[in-house]
């Protein structure tokens, strides 16, 4: 669905405003769909030919169907989680009035083989408008920690603080520590 760009710059701004409400709690929601286990939820949130990856390369499914298979399977891995999201950055783009995209910070508090587990998520999103309803087009998950609660005070800040698999990974950001090219992705958002 295309929105029209017509209408006075109070209607246009105001479209706006309701667009990154709409995106925020798009964002809010996915931790509750997650939290819930909800495979409907997980149908109603992303467009059928999204994709869906992680920085760590664990993630990487594209198309509706192949989005469900991942979360169904990450879902028979983990207990009980706690998603919650922090801030949410939205941007427009100008050329198309139904495409957006975002960076979300947030925390999960996990259960996974037995283990209580804190993660520093964050999410580089793109967005669409579909049937009407914003949903995720595409979602890059990557992480700071993911570590037994146990080992938080000693994992925060360490280089190898991603545990999740059973062994010591480097974590994906901060990328202006970890990574060649630094912070010069967080541009594109400023």
């Amino acid at each position: 669905m295309t929105t029209t760009t017509t209408g006075t710059a109070a209607e246009q701004r105001l479209r706006r405003v309701e667009d990154r409400q709409a995106i925020q709690e798009l964002g809010i929601l996915y931790g509750f769909v997650m939290d819930e286990r909800d495979e409907a939820g997980i149908r109603q949130i992303f467009t059928e030919d999204a994709t869906l990856d992680s920085q760590d390369g664990v993630f990487k499914a594209a198309g509706m169907e192949q989005i469900v298979e991942t979360y169904l399977g990450r879902f028979a891995a983990l207990g009980p989680t706690n998603h919650y999201s922090h801030g949410h950055v939205v941007r427009f783009r100008d050329e198309d009035p139904d495409s957006a995209y975002g960076l979300l910070a947030g925390h999960a508090e996990v259960f996974r083989n037995g283990v209580g587990m804190q993660v520093a998520l964050r999410y580089k999103d793109e967005y669409r408008r579909d049937g009407g309803r914003w949903k995720f087009s595409a979602r890059l998950m990557s992480y700071m920690y993911y570590l037994p609660s146990a080992e938080y005070a000693d994992g925060f800040g360490a280089t190898d603080s991603m545990r999740a698999y059973g062994d010591r990974r480097p974590s994906d950001w901060p990328e202006a520590l970890y990574s060649p090219s630094g912070s010069q992705w967080l541009h594109t958002y400023l």
